[in-house]
């Protein structure tokens, strides 16, 4: 068996993953951040199905500036999801920020799926 440290962030991630379950009524939205990109998926916890997933590195996205990691792709990236949510007949979601701060990219992705008409 291999010893691998966990993270703070791990150990956070799994205490709000013992809390936070989405169905397919309303998935959950994890997001995943990492230095140079986001992503965000909507998961059916009960059927064990990614129903949805979005990045920054989506063809849409790439196109123009601004890439990768910073807020203002964040805010593009949750226009996108939730503008795609919306074509899927998908109108909340149980948000899981996978142990990150909401701060800065993962709260511009939140508010702005928001603003767009996604129910967090």
């Amino acid at each position: 068996m291999i010893h691998r440290p966990t993270t703070a962030r791990a150990r956070r991630h799994r205490r709000i993953r013992k809390r936070v379950v989405g169905t397919s009524a309303r998935p959950r939205l994890c997001v995943f951040r990492s230095h140079k990109h986001l992503y965000a998926q909507l998961i059916d916890d009960w059927a064990q199905r990614t129903l949805l997933t979005v990045s920054t590195l989506d063809p849409a996205l790439r196109a123009k500036p601004p890439r990768g990691g910073t807020v203002a792709a964040a805010e593009r990236l949750g226009h996108l999801l939730a503008e795609r949510t919306k074509a899927r007949q998908i109108q909340r979601v149980v948000f899981d920020r996978a142990g990150y701060q909401y701060h800065g990219r993962v709260q511009a992705l939140a508010e702005a799926a928001r603003a767009h008409g996604l129910e967090l």
